[in-house]
């Protein structure tokens, strides 16, 4: 698996507030993370909030950063158990059960960091790159792995939404989904297979 970028470095005492914004986020979703309330939870002004992040966009970017680090940490370890596995197993299908493990487990914070606009410029350098790099080596072409994110990402959106009818066999939608691009993915890799179906 390969290393992580190093995160944006922040002070124990910024540390602390990254991890009550968390906390605040995942308990009660992005909208109850405003200045006021978070200083209210570690007991503070809210003024003083700002002698460590400029905005609240600031301590957002932080939490992006985190939950990019951890769904590549995840998508990294998956793709390498399924390659070195014995047999070896399908790498896109591991891929997509880690990623909806990861954003199921995390709903807000898989919210906050999916949707919108990325603000980059905020972020680690190479953090995002790193953490979809494993869409690509599973997917083994740029725009086959961007409509595998894709897909992924879709899916654990309508999840959390609640948007599938009741009684659907999500796992199943998942398998499917796995074998369809995985198809692809052959095909991919062996051009000429394409017309044969």
């Amino acid at each position: 698996m390969s290393t992580a970028p190093e995160l944006s470095p922040l002070t124990p005492r910024a540390a602390e507030i990254v991890s009550a914004a968390r906390v605040l986020l995942e308990e009660e979703g992005r909208d109850a993370l405003t200045v006021r309330a978070l200083a209210d939870r570690l007991g503070i002004r809210a003024p003083s909030l700002y002698k460590h992040f400029s905005d609240k966009a600031a301590v957002e970017a932080a939490l992006m950063e985190r939950g990019l680090a951890e769904t590549g940490a995840a998508l990294h370890a998956a793709l390498d158990a399924a390659l070195h596995s014995t047999p070896a197993e399908d790498p896109i299908g591991a891929v997509l059960r880690a990623y909806r493990r990861i954003g199921l487990a995390h709903p807000n914070l898989y919210r906050l960091t999916t949707s919108g606009p990325l603000p980059r410029q905020r972020l680690a350098p190479g953090l995002e790159e790193w953490a979809g790099t494993p869409f690509f080596l599973a997917a083994g072409e740029p725009y086959l792995a961007q409509a595998l994110w894709s897909f992924a990402h879709g899916m654990v959106i309508l999840e959390l939404d609640g948007r599938y009818p009741e009684g659907s066999d999500l796992d199943r939608t998942w398998s499917e989904g796995a074998h369809a691009f995985a198809a692809r993915h052959l095909r991919v890799e062996r051009p000429g297979t394409e017309a044969q179906g």
